[in-house]
């Protein structure tokens, strides 16, 4: 598979081979979505809670007589039913979402994704991305005069300069390839994969 190569100005100056093991497979949307879905579920945290109907603050008495009302028999206003009384099921902390992927499947997902990255032409090859100083301005006009807005940059090594000088730009995330995601892949409407970070991506999902 080739793959576009960029100069400092976002033109593509000539093509680049990359592995077919990883930008050449067939796009297998089933896998794909269950390896997002999953990748999203196990960032999870089981924070949220409930209360039941022993647990809400109410009071023992029964709120009206048993017969000769009409209503329904009520004996606490902790009931389900009532407004203000407890859940039947209520979300406990301990609730865990998380999904198992196998390995294979998710480097398989992974590698799918970059193969119809690669069709559509969303995902391109630099040569190396560095700024001098962890100034935020100098790269985002860097990415300006490439004229890419949304942009996810998998580079071989990230310093302490391109850490800090892409961490406050909105539509711009700089990872290395042990630290990209499906859904990242998915949401950014460019890649930039150095070429240092396209043999370590080879080595993670050939």
């Amino acid at each position: 598979m080739q793959l576009e190569l960029l100069n400092e100005q976002g033109q593509a100056a000539s093509k680049y081979d990359a592995p077919e093991t990883v930008f050449g497979r067939d796009y297998n949307e089933d896998l794909v979505h269950q390896v997002v879905v999953a990748y999203q579920a196990n960032a999870r945290q089981g924070t949220r809670a409930q209360k039941d109907r022993e647990q809400v603050k109410h009071s023992t008495k029964k709120p009206f007589k048993q017969k000769g009302t009409g209503r329904a028999r009520a004996g606490m206003t902790s009931s389900p039913l009532w407004r203000g009384g407890g859940r039947i099921f209520p979300n406990m902390p301990d609730e865990n979402f998380s999904q198992k992927i196998n390995k294979k499947m998710y480097r398989a997902g992974m590698a799918s994704i970059f193969s119809q990255l690669a069709r559509e032409g969303r995902i391109a090859v630099v040569d190396s991305i560095k700024v001098d100083s962890p100034k935020t301005k100098a790269l985002a006009a860097k990415f300006k005069a490439m004229n890419l807005e949304s942009v996810l940059v998998i580079a071989e090594e990230v310093d302490e300069n391109l850490y800090l000088a892409s961490r406050n730009l909105m539509n711009v995330l700089v990872v290395e390839p042990r630290y990209a995601d499906p859904v990242s892949l998915v949401h950014y409407k460019k890649v930039l994969v150095t070429k240092g970070a396209v043999d370590k991506l080879k080595e993670m999902f050939a």
